[in-house]
C-alpha cells in the first residue's frame, strides 16, 4: 500500500519538473548589425548607409507622426544622439510579431579635429510605441578622410 503511494508521489513530482515554463516573447525590439556601406568616406561627399536587423514580437515599431523620433545613432565622436523618423512597421498598428531590415542614411560625415583623417563607429538603439528600448548594436569603424 505504501509503496504504491510512494510511486504514484514520485510519477507526480517527476511530472511536475518535467513541464518546462513557456519562454515569453521578449517586450524589447532586438537589433542586430547587418551591414555598413563604406569603411572608408571622404568628409562632405559620401553618405553612409547603415542596414540593421530588427526583430519584434509584439510589431509595435514606428510612429504614424514624422515628429516622433524613436531610432537614434550615436557618432562615437560626439556626445549625443542624432534622432531618426521610423514610419510603423504594420499595418494599422497590428500587433504582429515582426522581424526585417531597415537602412539609415547618414548625413556626410566630416573631420572634427585638425587631422587629415579619423575613425568613428556608431551605436544604434530603437524604442517600441510601449517605450521599451532595444538593445544596442555597434557598427565597426568608418574612415573619414580630408577631401582635399
Amino acid at each position: 500500500m505504501y509503496l504504491k503511494k510512494i510511486s504514484y508521489l514520485l510519477v507526480a513530482t517527476a511530472l511536475l519538473f518535467s513541464c518546462k515554463k513557456k519562454d515569453e516573447d521578449p517586450t524589447a525590439p532586438v537589433l542586430e548589425f547587418k551591414e555598413i556601406s563604406s569603411s572608408q568616406v571622404e568628409q562632405f561627399n559620401n553618405t553612409v548607409r547603415i542596414t540593421i536587423g530588427f526583430e519584434d514580437h509584439q510589431g509595435d515599431l514606428g510612429e504614424t507622426d514624422p515628429d516622433i523620433l524613436t531610432l537614434r545613432v550615436k557618432d562615437s565622436r560626439l556626445a549625443d544622439f542624432d534622432w531618426y523618423h521610423v514610419p510603423p512597421m504594420t499595418p494599422d498598428n497590428q500587433e504582429l510579431h515582426i522581424k526585417g531590415t531597415y537602412s539609415i542614411e547618414l548625413d556626410p560625415l566630416f573631420l572634427m579635429g585638425n587631422g587629415s583623417q579619423e575613425q568613428t563607429s556608431f551605436s544604434i538603439e530603437i524604442r517600441d510605441r510601449a517605450g521599451n528600448w532595444s538593445n544596442t548594436i555597434r557598427t565597426p569603424n568608418v574612415l573619414i578622410v580630408d577631401s582635399l
